[in-house]
């Protein structure tokens, strides 16, 4: 099975927190749709032996959007893949573009998985962070959504200045008691070039403290467990079969395509990204030239992509799958590198019916990219040798 991942680089207005790829001008947004529907068949080899199991539209801000433009690409994928018979098609979209005329809509072109950017219930909240909705918005939005989709997952963000435990308990309980079953859950971070940077370097916006994040982190894992979710990944909690398949995927390793500017690609041996840059993304589809830049993985990229991937899922990382795709001395590396964070409480070996598995422990899953990093190879190809 396999993903295709369509990246739609537009918004409404420039969220303060993000560096994601996107433009607050719709001038070339049809030459864009004409563009990714280009890149969409040039594509097509690349499956020809995996049916696509989910269709995924990000950004940017995929709502931004009419319903025929979204259902124009999703047709595009039918008339060049092999699709499954029933796949996830989700549709990432912010509350102020959604009304109940919109969900039959898209429910009408095969979208059965919306993923709606709240981020926070609070206004103090959202206006910081400069998203184009509002508190109420946000609570509407959902209330209607709810009616005519199951398959819902809302982000939440915590870590963010002045919130206090208690607004964070907040935050979540509302989404709780909307009967939401999937939450994506990030901390607040600072990336540079972007407007919170900026405030926080003049003082006029506190910095982010670590310390307050990992605080709520740990409410967030406590309450959804106590609520019946499945702490599945380390920002990703879903009820029993509400598990993003899109996402699963990826941390599994399977193949995907990227599908627009600055998307990634992925085929078990390489990695790919498109252009940045929406004009010379354009012109590169128009004269039929896919805009990427390939690079094939070593054995070291692919250990420590296993690593990373494993440690942040409820999977972990197999010992065995380790030892057979990397070698004795990697696996022998791995178990010598892992023994003081297992001693320390922070990764734990479990013997499952597939083998020994490496996983974070409660204590451990904040820590997991760190912990990761600790694991990772330089050279593995030196080191095999």
């Amino acid at each position: 099975m396999a993903g295709i991942y369509i990246h739609i680089p537009f918004c409404k207005q420039a969220c303060h927190y993000c560096d994601f790829h996107f433009s607050t001008s719709l001038k070339k947004k049809e030459e864009m749709i004409a563009a990714l529907k280009t890149e969409i068949t040039l594509r097509k080899t690349e499956f020809e032996n995996s049916p696509v199991e989910t269709i995924y539209f990000g950004g940017g801000t995929p709502s931004i959007l009419s319903v025929a433009e979204i259902n124009d690409l999703i047709q595009q994928v039918y008339a060049h893949y092999t699709v499954v018979s029933n796949p996830e098609i989700t549709l990432e979209a912010n509350p102020d573009d959604l009304d109940t005329d919109v969900f039959e809509q898209y429910k009408a072109i095969g979208i059965n998985r919306l993923s709606i950017g709240v981020q926070s219930f609070f206004e103090e909240d959202l206006q910081l962070m400069n998203r184009a909705h509002n508190a109420t918005e946000a609570e509407k939005c959902i209330r209607e959504a709810t009616v005519y989709f199951d398959n819902i997952t809302i982000d939440l963000i915590y870590g963010i200045p002045n919130m206090t435990n208690e607004r964070w308990l907040q935050n979540v309980q509302k989404a709780l008691d909307f009967g939401i079953p999937h939450i994506s859950s990030y901390a607040l971070t600072v990336e540079p070039k972007t407007a919170l940077a900026s405030f926080i370097a003049k003082g006029t916006v506190p910095d982010v403290d670590d310390a307050v994040a990992q605080e709520h982190f740990y409410l967030l894992v406590d309450t959804l467990a106590n609520n019946g979710f499945i702490h599945y990944e380390l920002s990703n909690f879903g009820k029993p079969d509400y598990f993003s398949k899109n996402n699963t995927a990826y941390w599994l390793g399977k193949k995907y395509i990227g599908i627009g500017p600055s998307a990634h690609s992925y085929n078990g041996v390489q990695r790919s990204w498109n252009i940045a840059n929406n004009t010379k993304y354009i012109k590169s589809l128009q004269e039929g030239i896919l805009p990427a830049e390939v690079e094939t993985l070593t054995l070291t990229d692919r250990y420590n992509e296993a690593i990373m991937t494993g440690l942040r899922t409820i999977w972990g990382v197999s010992v065995n799958r380790v030892q057979q795709e990397f070698g004795d001395t990697c696996h022998n590396y791995l178990l010598e590198q892992a023994a003081k964070p297992v001693e320390h409480g922070l990764l734990a070996l479990e013997t499952t019916p597939h083998g020994t598995v490496l996983k974070t422990t409660a204590k451990g899953k904040f820590l997991a990219d760190g912990l990761a990093s600790d694991l990772f190879l330089l050279n593995l190809e030196e080191t095999a040798e």
